[in-house]
């Protein structure tokens, strides 16, 4: 909802202007004909009620870098991403800054009210995660989502309070900078919090989606930045709840969002509502370091994360089925190497529902998941003159819902140090809670737990005991964020939102460069195929498989269901010479790359 400077100090402006112009250094104001421009437009501001120098944007797909590169959801945030790493401040740092900046600008998916998961190679080559997904409260229990005749309640896992986990984006953001930032953490935040303050002009698409979710934000919120308009392209957002959240993380770190007001502003959020999360579930929350899952391809290896992710272990399963078969021989998107895909599909997703969750509360047997003798063991019955079948297991066989509410940044700094992220709020703007005088919205993120075994959740992905609601557990994930070396050395860093099918565009994306030899923007911009053993069918985009495969494919027994999209990939490629080439892909029209 637009708000007018007139309502701001004259001071407020000024400080603010380092951010605004756009996010350019304070020091370059201090010189008479800036100044003397700056107190004329604010003068036009209060007497003309407009708004001066509110960040526009265009967004660009590709782009090759020489020294430091960032692809993600919005030009907004890689903007603040690219000037922190211009100021000389290392990946983490970048992350950081583009993270709080994403609360602001992306909030369908960027948020403080989430969670999300991080793999970071150091110049060095030593690797690590950090999983700070969103835990269960202390209060939730194994059939809180079920009716008293043991069925599952429509709606209550994915919209409302009840749907909310203990959010962890800000514990992970302070525990990734404390362990590797090098800039000041006031300075990496301010970025967004003038976002907040000053407003930021939205896309065409952003204002599409906020229309079409306004019956949902009415229902479970009274009053919000972001309901009771018709929102237009370029309508400028001001968020000044949310500048003030900022403010007190800026302030006093992760403690002043699981302490303090913003915590107090939670829980009266989940006392007055019916939701779980307490100051104690706030207070307890922690984001952890984990050994990443690391695989061999060729020449190639791959580092993805571990669970709560199902994306490491299921993208090393895919690459271990399909390896000993030459992809390359075979063509892209041919029938052969489009069955043969599927088929290592249909068997990594119902590893998935049977073995994958939190492996603090599960004894996940990665090592044997992502053993080569059990991956060829796997693919023995595999048969390329007919399809596979998922019939004789009976759980599951629900319609997804494909989402993109989940958002991803890659980035390299001048170091070499590579960062990739995926955070999610879950559904498109979470459970379309927004908390009350802190101006985010929460995650609906229980619904990825198993609310019964082998009934769906929203993208279809059934799953078990590995996976069953438990006080304190964090839910089962598809984000699949991953970094490539090549022959020892940082090849690629991606990942994407897009639900169940992240892992699938991560494997193909990989695939199309190292076996079908394309550029980096065409392997992203590539129209992909998914099939997630449940149900048995291949979702195909527009293109992809031609009618010719499919009807080859569909003469062996399988089904096909046509879907507009699936997963948003944002990806970095060294090339040979050292420079950097980003890509966005252009299934988002938001999607953004930036560096120097």
């Amino acid at each position: 909802m637009p708000v007018l400077l007139s309502e701001l100090v004259v001071f407020h402006y000024f400080s603010s202007m380092r951010t605004t112009l756009p996010f350019s250094s304070f020091d370059r104001l201090i010189s008479f004909p800036l100044l003397f421009i700056s107190f004329a437009t604010l003068l036009a501001t209060l007497f003309l009620g407009c708004r001066p120098n509110v960040p526009t944007y265009t967004a660009q797909k590709s782009e090759i870098y020489s020294t430091a590169a960032i692809a993600g959801p919005h030009p907004l945030a890689t903007e603040v991403g690219e000037m922190i790493l211009k100021k000389g401040g290392n990946a983490i740092d970048a992350a950081v800054a583009v993270q709080f900046a994403m609360a602001v600008c992306y909030p369908r998916a960027g948020n403080l009210g989430g969670g999300g998961f991080l793999v970071y190679r150091a110049a060095d080559g030593d690797t690590r995660t950090l999983d700070y997904r969103e835990k269960a409260p202390a209060a939730a229990s194994r059939d809180m989502y079920l009716d008293d005749e043991g069925e599952v309640i429509s709606d209550l896992s994915t919209l409302g309070h009840l749907a909310v986990g203990v959010p962890g984006t800000v514990a992970g953001i302070e525990a990734m900078f404390k362990e590797y930032g090098s800039l000041p953490w006031p300075e990496l935040i301010e970025p967004a919090i003038q976002l907040a303050r000053n407003g930021y002009r939205i896309s065409q698409s952003e204002a599409d989606r906020l229309n079409g979710f306004q019956e949902y934000f009415a229902q479970m919120n009274e009053q919000s930045p972001w309901m009771g308009d018709t929102f237009l392209v370029d309508q400028v957002i001001v968020q000044t709840e949310l500048a003030a959240t900022l403010v007190r993380i800026q302030e006093n770190g992760s403690q002043g969002f699981y302490q303090g007001e913003t915590a107090r502003l939670i829980t009266k959020e989940m006392e007055e509502n019916g939701g779980l999360i307490t100051a104690q579930d706030l207070k307890n929350y922690t984001a952890t370091w984990r050994d990443p899952v690391t695989a061999n391809y060729d020449n190639y290896r791959i580092i993805s994360m571990p669970p709560s992710s199902s994306g490491g272990v299921a993208l090393t399963q895919l690459l271990g089925m399909v390896e000993p078969y030459a992809l390359d021989s075979l063509g892209f998107q041919s029938a052969a190497t489009a069955q043969l895909m599927v088929e290592a599909e249909r068997r990594a997703y119902a590893d998935r529902a049977e073995y994958l969750g939190d492996s603090d509360f599960y004894p996940v047997p990665i090592g044997k998941l992502t053993d080569e003798a059990y991956l060829s063991e796997r693919m023995a019955d595999f048969s390329p003159d007919s399809a596979g079948t998922s019939a004789d297991i009976t759980a599951g066989a629900g319609l997804r819902k494909e989402s993109f509410e989940t958002t991803h940044i890659s980035i390299i700094d001048s170091l070499g140090n590579a960062v990739s992220i995926t955070t999610t709020l879950n559904g498109n703007f979470g459970s379309k809670v927004i908390v009350d005088g802190a101006g985010f919205f929460l995650n609906n993120e229980m619904d990825d737990f198993s609310a019964k075994p082998g009934v769906p959740n929203m993208f279809g992905l059934v799953g078990a005991e590995a996976n069953a609601i438990a006080p304190g557990k964090r839910m089962l994930s598809s984000m699949t964020p991953t970094i490539v070396e090549k022959d020892g050395e940082l090849f690629m860093v991606l990942g994407a939102p897009g639900g169940s099918t992240i892992i699938t565009a991560v494997f193909q994306t990989f695939l199309n460069v190292a076996e079908f030899g394309m550029s980096l923007d065409e392997a992203v911009n590539a129209p992909r195929f998914h099939h997630q053993w449940l149900p048995d069918e291949i979702m195909v985009e527009p293109d992809a498989l031609g009618e010719q495969v499919k009807a080859t494919l569909a003469a062996k027994g399988y089904r096909f269901r046509d879907v507009g999209r699936m997963a948003v990939v944002k990806a970095l490629q060294v090339l040979p010479d050292g420079r950097l080439h980003a890509v966005g892909d252009g299934r988002n029209p938001d999607d953004d790359v930036a560096g120097y």
